[in-house]
């Protein structure tokens, strides 16, 4: 089937260089002189209509700003067929015959259900801050977010040193902890809890008193808000510090959405230009049900159900370097 109509949709929570990646889709459609569809409001937009054409005039201005123009929402009738049935109705209406999917493994997988069931070409580019995607070494948003965390923790910092206090400081990663033990490096934080590892509240204890005995007057450690060590949260962690480090000052920020706001950095303009590029030049190919993804600095395809599927390891030398470095 020869493809003369692409649709683009963003999907699932938001992450900085999405904009980018719709610019990037839309202009090489433009550049191929193949028609584009914007789909607003993912999945949901897909089975409501609600698309407008693009051209490489609609997208200028967008590659420096976060969020998506294209909004995103979740969509649960998207989750039952007669939804998916409905979305391909509509898309066949106005002739579109592939689609690029910028988000994350949850946007993945009904993309991948909606390929199986009509056969759609389709292409996915990963986008979400918790770099938590089989296929890519980055996905969008993740550069931009570490920046930002490390932005905030060494402000952090200062207040932490002004007054002797112990922070913890979380950041998210539900079942990742990418940004935490990256940003945590980057910011020196004296300790870093990930989901991947149980650290364990008594290596916990055991940390902060050596660094007090080796002269710290102040520390940062950044907890992954998936991280277990905490129970329920980290102001349980807060509260069993104080009960059993009574010298210490503790507080507790959270850093929550800001991190996935915020203009795109550089690496996430050009990660999402290239993405964009391959996405709809691998559609024309004749490629479909599979995710772009950078891997050793070049664009690699991976099948959809293995960017699902597949496991995405924590850097066991990172884990080494902030032992050593947090000494």
């Amino acid at each position: 089937m020869k493809i003369n109509k692409i649709g683009v949709l963003t999907s699932g929570g938001d992450s900085p260089g999405m904009n980018a990646a719709i610019r990037a889709v839309v202009r090489t459609c433009a550049y191929h002189n193949i028609e584009c569809i914007g789909i607003y409001r993912g999945f949901q937009g897909m089975i409501e209509g609600d698309f407008k054409e693009m051209g490489p005039r609609s997208v200028n201005n967008i590659v420096n700003k976060g969020g998506t123009v294209l909004k995103s929402a979740r969509s649960k009738d998207f989750m039952h067929y007669e939804g998916r049935k409905k979305a391909f109705e509509n898309l066949q209406k106005v002739g579109v015959n592939a689609l690029v999917i910028i988000g994350g493994d949850g946007s993945f997988t009904g993309a991948e259900i909606f390929n199986k069931e009509f056969g759609f070409p389709i292409m996915g580019i990963p986008g979400t801050i918790d770099n938590d995607i089989y296929g890519t070494s980055h996905t969008l948003g993740y550069d931009t977010a570490l920046n930002t965390v490390v932005e905030c923790i060494d402000k952090i910092r200062d207040t932490a040193s002004s007054h002797n206090r112990l922070f913890f400081v979380e950041v998210m990663g539900r079942d990742a902890g990418h940004i935490a033990l990256n940003a945590g490096i980057g910011a020196g934080a004296e300790e870093i809890l990930i989901p991947e590892e149980d650290l364990g509240l008594d290596r916990l204890i055991e940390s902060l008193e050596r660094s007090k005995k080796n002269g710290k007057t102040s520390s940062i450690v950044v907890v992954s808000e998936g991280d277990k060590t905490t129970g329920k949260n980290v102001f349980e962690l807060k509260e069993y510090v104080e009960a059993n480090l009574p010298e210490y000052d503790v507080r507790v920020s959270v850093l929550g959405h800001m991190q996935r706001g915020g203009s795109p950095s550089c690496f996430d303009r050009v990660l999402a230009s290239r993405m964009g590029v391959k996405a709809v030049e691998s559609l024309l190919e004749g490629k479909s049900n599979y995710m772009v993804g950078l891997l050793n600095d070049k664009m690699e395809l991976t099948p959809l159900e293995q960017a699902i599927k597949g496991s995405c390891e924590i850097d066991k030398e990172l884990l080494r370097v902030s032992d050593i470095t947090s000494i």
